[in-house]
């Protein structure tokens, strides 16, 4: 049975991220507290509900491939629909398409309690979202008139496709075509893998954004363009029209997230189409010629961060059940309980240490994901710098936050799952509980929407350096304020919460200096080597700081709670937040094993 941690998501909004100061500053309008926690109320109770119910049905009646057509499971179309009529698919999406034109901030936390339902529902507005954000950004005037308030209301689905056989991570290697056309539209051809929601009968139409090469273009990146390419396109008065040339092929038989249909597409093979000589699916510029990633890049940052936001929810339902079996199953006796009957596995030290470490990685993440919203939320309202802050300020710590988000969060998840299955025992690993789903589902968002590694190179190569240096720099030094605080506090049940987040943050601040000398010295390798352990050493120092600040927050003698929020911050920083002196030596010290070993030496063993 899953419920939506309404409370601890408002708490963290208010109390972690800075939402709170900006309501308050006027940044959202008349947006208040009271409203947030409507909408956050309202959508745990359609979660819980509507949602939560079918992830189990979607797992073992996945979607349904038949010539060219997807079928979702029972009870998905009429969710989706209800979904769809309580105003959901466009809470921040511009008003004047029909949207509600609320804060990002608001819309992650939202779909915080829509992955933890279930993540295979949420992966197809996941993706519109996305697309609503790329067409308002950077579409012509007329796509926008024709396509963005269906987008924006959930009426239509949007998907993005990027990866081909032969081209992953790298998408200068893409061969998708696009040829000039009439009327100033243009025909792509072309086969695209890995779709999310590429093909399904929740909606009449499927907006796809496809990257695609001009016959003139310039070689690799520099020469990608970006097309909306619709399954039906739309006539002027915004109806459906033709058929487009634009099919699923098949799709994929995977690990997780069975209910969500991952599709081969093809462009252009003939099979449909507008008549005329023409061959080739009909596609429409958005933005310009061979900038196709500068307006991808709008839809795949938005993407990583809410790839991070399903890592939160997943480990959020896992460590709801595993709590909940933990006190139901019964095994030996707790320590110091000579007779009687068994107690419940709860009561064993071990478990509780499985369960307190669950909560501080999902609570953690969850810190992280808000506060890289809230920084998205405060550059485009236009939100000045804190006191010290230079232009481009929330644009710089956004972008700083947006890899850890993605891949601290994701791993956390999978972290999460796992242990949730350990809870269970032999138990987690017979579907029948539903345990093991759970890491199933997770194990895929690691993956997606550029691999973990991708992000920690990200982090390293392009983020550590912003404002050389200044940006990783401020931000720790703000991270430090809160340790020093907890430090000074008098209150017992901190324990040395503070002194342990000050160490992280030190491991993360030396081990920072230590990556960006690297590259100044271009010693790019070597900095590439540490690149993974930088990101989890930099996630858990956060993260830890984080959960130190909502402790401090929390009344000393509050609720269940609130009491359960300082111990988790707790062991979260007096444990896993250890583990930052070792990630900090392997950053340091141990590029030298992996640029020792040869890829040859490592393929002589296979």
């Amino acid at each position: 049975m899953y419920r939506a941690p309404v409370a601890e998501i408002a708490f963290t909004l208010k109390h972690v991220t800075g939402f709170s100061q900006a309501l308050a500053g006027g940044h959202f309008g008349d947006l208040s507290e009271d409203l947030v926690e409507a909408i956050l109320e309202e959508a745990g109770r359609f979660a819980a509900e509507e949602i939560a119910p079918l992830n189990e049905v979607g797992d073992r009646q996945p979607a349904r491939y038949e010539n060219g057509a997807v079928t979702m499971p029972a009870g998905w179309k009429d969710a989706y629909r209800k979904w769809c009529e309580g105003g959901w698919a466009g809470l921040s999406a511009p008003a004047e398409f029909g949207g509600q034109g609320l804060p990002l901030t608001l819309q992650v936390a939202a779909f915080d309690i829509w992955n933890g339902a279930s993540l295979a529902f949420a992966l197809g507005p996941t993706l519109t979202v996305g697309a609503v954000e790329a067409l308002d950004l950077h579409a012509s005037e007329e796509l926008k008139r024709l396509y963005l308030e269906k987008l924006a209301t959930g009426e239509w689905m949007g998907t993005m496709n990027l990866t081909e056989p032969q081209a992953g991570t790298d998408l200068g290697a893409l061969r998708c075509r696009a040829e000039r056309g009439e009327n100033g539209t243009y025909r792509i051809a072309g086969q695209k893998i890995f779709i999310t929601y590429g093909e399904h009968d929740l909606t009449e139409n499927i907006v796809h954004t496809v990257l695609a090469r001009l016959p003139d273009a310039p070689a690799g990146t520099k020469g990608i363009s970006l097309f909306l390419v619709p399954k039906y396109l739309a006539k002027e008065d915004g109806t459906l029209g033709a058929r487009n040339d634009v099919f699923a092929a098949s799709i994929e038989h995977k690990l997780g997230i069975h209910a969500s249909p991952t599709c081969v597409m093809l462009y252009g093979d003939g099979r449909a189409g507008p008549a005329g000589e023409e061959k080739g699916a009909v596609g429409y510029l958005i933005g310009e010629e061979n900038r196709g990633l500068h307006a991808m890049f709008t839809m795949m940052n938005n993407a990583r961060l809410m790839v991070g936001i399903e890592g939160v929810g997943v480990a959020e339902r896992a460590l709801q059940q595993a709590t909940a079996y933990a006190q139901e199953r019964r095994q030996g006796r707790a320590a110091g309980k000579d007779g009687g009957e068994m107690s419940p596995i709860i009561a064993h030290p071990d478990i509780r240490r499985t369960l307190l470490a669950m909560h501080g990685l999902t609570a953690a993440s969850r810190a992280i994901c808000y506060a890289c919203a809230h920084a998205l939320d405060m550059g485009k309202v236009g939100a000045p710098a804190p006191q010290g802050g230079k232009d481009g300020f929330w644009g710089e710590r956004a972008a700083l936050l947006t890899p850890v988000a993605k891949a601290f969060s994701t791993d956390a998840g999978v972290k999460v799952a796992s242990a949730g299955i350990q809870v269970h025992g032999g138990m987690g690993y017979i579907e029948e509980t539903g345990a093991a789903q759970h890491l199933r589902d997770a194990r895929i968002t690691p993956i997606y929407e550029g691999t973990n590694g991708v992000q920690a190179i990200d982090l390293v190569t392009r983020k550590l350096p912003l404002s050389d240096g200044e940006t990783v720099r401020r931000y720790l030094k703000e991270l430090g304020e809160i340790a020093e605080a907890a430090r000074a506090s008098n209150r017992p049940e901190l324990g040395s919460m503070g002194e342990a987040v000050s160490a992280s943050l030190e491991d993360c601040a030396a081990a920072s200096e230590h990556l960006i000398g690297e590259l100044s010295a271009g010693r790019v390798e070597a900095a590439l080597a540490g690149a993974t352990p930088f990101l989890e050493l930099f996630g858990l120092a956060a993260g830890g700081a984080y959960l130190a600040k909502g402790a401090l927050a929390t009344e000393a003698d509050g609720s269940a709670a609130g009491q359960l929020r300082v111990q988790v911050a707790r062991g979260f920083a007096e444990r896993l937040g250890r583990q930052t002196q070792g990630l900090r030596q392997e950053v340091v010290e141990g590029a030298g094993a992996v640029l020792e070993t040869s890829p040859e030496l490592l393929a002589a063993a296979s």
